[in-house]
């Protein structure tokens, strides 16, 4: 029969695969929808409150897979952002009154942490080890820059105080190699 296109078996199969697959993602989207509707009418249903509360919500992909985390723990609340591998790669929060963000690795290393404080603003950096890095303070007292080494050794420090600059430099134990000013 001329103009009809024959497809096979499996090409079939593959279609039908491809339709389930976005059928399932447009249920759980609907069914998250609906059950966020559920959770935000019955809020508000005999009273006046306008809000959703929860200790935790967790969002995944189309996979199943946690992507991010935002909950209230003992210590304060956290928003935790995941990779596809689900490995943790952000986390901003409040631990004990000390706002932070922290940045890791692929490999679950700590790479980077912005803190503040009750002595003021912290940059810290770290090697691949999760030890050797750059440390940028800016202490109310003592504004500064610590090098360590990758065994989480000081090397030098960089810092002014209310005399001035200061520079310290110290060997692989912790000894003084050389200070200024002196």
């Amino acid at each position: 029969m001329a103009g009809i296109s024959r497809i096979t078996t499996e090409e079939r199969l593959e279609k039908l695969e491809m339709e389930l697959a976005r059928a399932k993602r447009r249920n759980r989207l609907l069914l998250a929808v609906v059950l966020l509707a559920a959770v935000v009418m019955s809020a508000g249903i005999g009273s006046r409150k306008k809000t959703v509360e929860a200790n935790a919500f967790y969002l995944v992909d189309e996979n199943g897979k946690k992507r991010a985390s935002l909950g209230v723990y003992k210590v304060g609340p956290k928003l935790f952002l995941f990779d596809e591998d689900e490995k943790l790669r952000v986390a901003l929060g409040v631990d004990k009154n000390v706002p932070f963000l922290s940045l890791s690795d692929e490999n679950d290393k700590l790479r980077a942490m912005l803190s503040v404080d009750k002595d003021g603003p912290r940059l810290s950096l770290y090697d691949e080890n999760g030890k050797g890095g750059a440390i940028l303070a800016a202490d109310k007292d003592r504004p500064g820059l610590h090098l360590n080494d990758d065994k989480g050794k000081i090397r030098a420090i960089l810092s002014v105080d209310k005399n001035g600059p200061g520079l310290i430099l110290a060997d692989e134990d912790g000894e003084l190699l050389w200070k200024a000013p002196p």
